[in-house]
């Protein structure tokens, strides 16, 4: 077992040879498989002046740094960087038997990981990590077994993944239809025209608390959206802005930039901005459905762009867009439409992610029984 290394960036000429060289990004593209070529490469005077080196193919690489239980086998010779432990396999141990210990191990490899933000096994912990090994021949049927039956659930996950976009791109298509191709008698003005945007307002981390009190209140910053993991209360006396759950709220920054989200009720921060409708112009729903559709996303990508300097989503951005309003009754009908075919959407989006969510669990429970004996 050995480490790799990073030739010194100071020296270009070290940089852009026929070497390949594994960061932590390739090997996340290869997890489980056979890398065959990396995007960043160097060449033979950048092994000569550092400690890398060019390792055989058949080498298995496990990530140990940044993200950590990342395994690939080489598919050619190749160097990596330090962020790997790399395994020469002789003639006593198969190197893709070896990868599928790595990937049974997983969660104890997780275990061996310290850092709060920057997760690393250090080189004695990986030194310290046994495993029993049958003989050749079992290990070369227990592989023949699992490339088998892996590859029928790449194929299984790939469909189910296709399906999952393929729902997702049905309702964006519809939004586009709707809200490009305007019905007789829509009257177009800007969004300035129909809502106002009000930007969050960020406390110092100092007041920021994890528990509750009666004289806190809950700080909605966009990652809330999808997970309660990061729960955090400021003082009430500290909140500017604020926020219901029927309220649209836009994310300012990426990735992805300009989510359209609801759902939480508190104070936000800055990374958030509030879309308030006039409602004797434009429905809520309606309103909501409007700003989720592509063609405006396009607009504040490309805006963003084009402002140098310009960080996140302004109202300067958006203020000017235009939007194309039918009668208030309409304008309900067809936000009743939209959200009819977001909730079927989104009941299949959920059929999708459990039938992925169940083949992640079927490989979990093959390597479980092919290193217990049982396969």
């Amino acid at each position: 077992m050995e480490s790799g290394h990073t030739p010194s960036r100071k020296h270009p000429e070290y940089w852009g040879g026929d070497i390949p060289w594994i960061a932590v990004g390739d090997a996340g593209k290869n997890h489980g498989g056979v890398i065959l070529d990396t995007v960043e490469h160097t060449n033979q005077l950048g092994i000569d002046n550092s400690s890398a080196r060019l390792l055989p193919k058949g080498t298995v690489c496990l990530s140990r740094g940044g993200t950590v239980g990342y395994v690939t086998v080489l598919g050619r010779p190749m160097a990596t960087s330090q962020g790997f432990a790399n395994w020469i396999c002789g003639d006593k141990i198969d190197p893709f038997f070896l990868k599928y210990i790595f990937l049974r191990e997983a969660d104890a490899l997780d275990r061996f990981a310290i850092g709060a933000t920057i997760q690393t096994i250090y080189y004695p912990d990986i030194k310290a990590f046994h495993v029993c090994v049958p003989s050749l021949a079992e290990q070369q049927r227990i592989v023949g077994v699992l490339d088998e039956a892996f590859a029928g659930l790449a194929t299984a996950q790939a469909h189910a993944a296709q399906n999952l976009q393929n729902a997702r791109a049905l309702f964006e298509s519809h939004l586009q239809s709707v809200f490009t191709h305007r019905g007789k008698g829509w009257v177009e003005k800007t969004l300035g025209d129909v809502c106002e945007f009000v930007g969050g307002s960020q406390p110092p981390k100092a007041v920021f608390s994890k528990t509750r009190t009666p004289n806190s209140i809950r700080l909605i910053q966009i990652r809330d959206y999808k997970s309660d993991k990061h729960v955090v209360y400021i003082p009430k006396a500290q909140a500017r802005r604020f926020c219901t759950a029927d309220d649209i709220m836009i994310g300012r920054y990426g990735p992805p930039i300009f989510q359209i989200l609801r759902g939480l009720e508190g104070a936000y921060n800055v990374a958030l901005m509030k879309a308030v409708p006039d409602e004797t112009q434009v429905n809520r729903e309606f309103l909501f459905y409007f700003l989720k559709h592509p063609a405006i996303l396009q607009h504040v990508i490309y805006r963003s762009e084009r402002a140098a300097g310009q960080i996140g989503v302004t109202k300067e951005t958006l203020a000017p867009y235009p939007i194309a309003l039918p009668s208030l009754d309409k304008q309900a009908d067809v936000a009743a439409d939209i959200s009819a075919l977001a909730s079927d959407t989104q009941q299949l989006a959920r059929i999708y992610e459990q039938k992925q969510a169940a083949l992640a669990e079927l490989k979990k429970s093959l390597l479980h029984q092919a290193f217990s004996g049982n396969l």
